[in-house]
């Protein structure tokens, strides 16, 4: 028995050695591939986070300035080892670190801005994996589909990369592919953190998460189907083609399959490169009201929305043929399709809020699930304080000292924001993260808080609170009486833009006299 015991330990051992050389010597074998590096890694910083927690704060009184200063330190260096988990685990780790880093409302600075360097840290495939890929779904090789294809990806995402190729036909296009292990990896990543957070919870009540769990859960397989983005890309490229100055790449659906999409190659600068616009004469000020206007048509009038609008998804840059400014809007795998109940009520929210009725948030609030919450909900939705939302959110820009304040807040009221988040609609976690995107687009441009923006936003609530009366309007004459209606409201609105843009006009007449004549050497 003891000689039979020593054969097998000895035949146990050559062979966990050889398989360890095996893995070791591969480089296209990554130990994060293992089901048990993962969960082990996942685990081991769930604790470490949630102990650092438990033991750091605990002998300073609460709310005192030494408690305020020890909890930002652990809020940075749970931040940071959160943020190597996602790239250490990569896929849908990645995905979901780059939608927290999203959520300025809802946690503290030091976590929002640590992982928004996911967005430009994903991974990056081999080209023999890529190659793999696109043998495996289209059945040839690179070199019989393609006269050229770089090697180095245009750019790498959570879930895929793109690759630069010309076709034998001589078109030009851009080959997304997917990570190969993504696919297999995300349903068994997306349950370890359905038990993660679930065993946090037992810890910190008031950690509410799974909603969170369950959008990554719903709305993951949707991304992984390229076809899927396939036919959002052409649906929305139809609901907004009279707008000239949107361009969705053409699909290429004879080279297209679940895990590679062939689209039309349109090369431009990223949304909140300022650099860029300069140097290509582009104005800021009309790409942040093209791209309010085409936000608010696919939200109040479409119910069609783009959720993912990070600056890597939206690129700026001149038309070829006639020199105007262009939007070409990328990655269509994640869009919120919104209830009419949903859409009427956002649209009457809005409304509201830009109009200051403060009945009228309430009640609208209140229907979309905040309950008493409302207050929150509407600083939430606008990213104002409360007294900016009773004075109206377009009488004045937001201020340093009120974004500090909503920064510092976010953190104080995360129990009512995280019982709020489970209480909305699921429609409104994308509309939320879209939201908080555009919101950033606007802060890099230096355009955020125009009162131009909001008169769009009115313009499609108008137009899609009119369609729907008339769609249930029983007479011509009723049919009829809404149109004047809506025609005398959006009338309203163009006077009211043209008084501001007088008053825009006036003032910097005025700042240029005064400095006529206070420096009248220059002029």
């Amino acid at each position: 028995m003891a000689r039979r015991a020593l054969k097998l330990a000895s035949w146990t051992s050559a062979a966990l050695a050889a398989s360890g050389f095996c893995l070791y010597s591969n480089k296209y074998l990554d130990p994060s591939d293992f089901g048990a590096v993962r969960v082990g890694r996942a685990v081991a910083t769930t604790a470490v986070i949630s102990y650092d927690y438990l033991t750091s704060l605990r002998s300073v009184p609460y709310g005192s300035e030494e408690y305020l200063r020890l909890r930002s330190k652990v809020h940075l260096r749970s931040a940071r080892r959160l943020c190597e988990l996602c790239c250490a685990n990569r896929g849908t780790f990645i995905k979901v670190g780059q939608h927290l880093g999203a959520l300025d409302y809802l946690l503290p600075e030091e976590y929002t801005s640590t992982l928004k360097v996911l967005h430009s840290q994903a991974p990056r495939s081999s080209i023999q994996e890529v190659r793999q890929v696109i043998r495996e779904d289209l059945g040839q090789e690179i070199q019989d589909l393609f006269v050229s294809f770089d090697d180095t990806p245009l750019g790498a995402a959570s879930l895929a990369q793109v690759h630069k190729a010309v076709l034998r036909d001589g078109r030009t296009v851009a080959v997304k592919v997917q990570h190969p292990k993504v696919q297999a990896q995300s349903s068994k990543d997306i349950l370890l953190m359905e038990v993660l957070v679930l065993a946090v919870k037992q810890l910190f009540p008031e950690f509410e998460f799974m909603w969170l769990v369950d959008e990554a859960k719903k709305n993951l397989p949707l991304e992984l189907d390229f076809l899927n983005e396939g036919r959002n890309a052409e649906k929305v490229a139809q609901m907004l083609k009279h707008f000239d100055f949107l361009k969705v790449p053409r699909i290429y659906w004879e080279l297209s399959t679940k895990r590679v999409l062939l689209m039309e190659f349109v090369d431009g600068g990223q949304v909140n490169d300022r650099d860029y616009m300069e140097r290509n004469k582009i104005d800021v000020n009309e790409i942040s009201r093209h791209l309010g206007k085409m936000y608010s048509e696919m939200i109040f009038v479409n119910g069609f929305v783009h959720c993912d609008p990070h600056p890597g998804n939206v690129l700026v840059r001149k038309r070829p043929d006639t020199g105007k400014a262009e939007i070409i809007l990328l990655d269509h795998g994640l869009y919120q399709v919104l209830t009419d109940d949903f859409r009427l009520d956002y649209c009457h929210l809005w409304q509201s809020l830009i109009w200051t009725d403060m009945e009228k948030v309430k009640k609208y609030s209140q229907r979309l699930g905040a309950g008493e919450l409302y207050p929150l909900f509407a600083c939430m939705l606008t990213a104002r304080s409360w007294d900016s939302v009773n004075r109206g959110i377009g009488q004045a820009p937001v201020t340093a000292t009120e974004d500090a304040e909503i920064r510092d807040n976010a953190a104080s009221y995360l129990p009512q924001i995280s019982q709020l988040l489970n209480h909305v609609p699921r429609q409104m976690l994308l509309i939320f993260k879209t939201n908080d995107l555009l919101r950033g687009i606007e802060v890099a441009l230096g355009t955020r808080a125009r009162a131009s923006s909001f008169l769009s936003m009115s313009r499609c609530c108008i137009r899609a609170l009119a369609a729907h009366k008339k769609k249930n309007a029983c007479s011509f004459f009723r049919r009829t009486q809404i149109s004047f209606r809506e025609a005398f409201n959006l009338w309203q609105i163009n006077l009211h833009e043209l008084i501001l843009r007088v008053k825009e006009l006036r003032l910097a007449s005025w700042v240029l006299a005064l400095l006529c004549r206070l420096l009248p050497t220059l002029y």
